[in-house]
């Protein structure tokens, strides 16, 4: 579990901009929303993590290196920021979880053969359907 104590400072850089939606006045004149950057190239965790968090995330990594996250869902800063700092917390644990390697299984020999019976009862219903052969 990755904490933001685990997060070198130096990698975050926050940046405020005009958020848009309803707020009135007050959305034209304070710079609300944030725009989080973190230089993955020195966020200081296994290679690994970093390589799937760009896996999964191809839309917030930019050509530099960077992950780059906006939040404008409040009308504060601070929680704006707080929501950032959570989000990217959430994305590198869901990075940090190793994905299960698939074990490719076959079908049991009943469930083939279910398969199968299944295949020529529906078969036979719809021979039944044909109208009978004039010899």
């Amino acid at each position: 579990m990755i904490t933001l104590d685990d997060i070198p400072k130096e990698s975050l850089t926050f940046k405020f901009i005009h958020a848009s939606g309803p707020g009135g006045q007050h959305v034209n004149k304070a710079s609300t929303a944030v725009e989080l950057s973190i230089d993955l190239n020195i966020l200081g965790q296994p290679s690994g993590l970093i390589n799937r968090l760009k896996l999964k995330n191809p839309s917030r990594v930019n050509k530099r290196g960077y992950l780059v996250l906006q939040v404008d869902n409040f009308r504060s800063q601070h929680r704006n920021r707080n929501q950032a700092l959570e989000l990217l917390l959430k994305l590198l644990n869901d990075a940090a979880k190793i994905p299960k390697k698939r074990i490719p299984t076959k079908p049991t020999r009943s469930a083939k053969k279910r398969r199968l019976d299944a295949k020529k009862q529906r078969g036979s219903i719809k021979t039944q359907r044909k109208p009978p052969k004039l010899d």
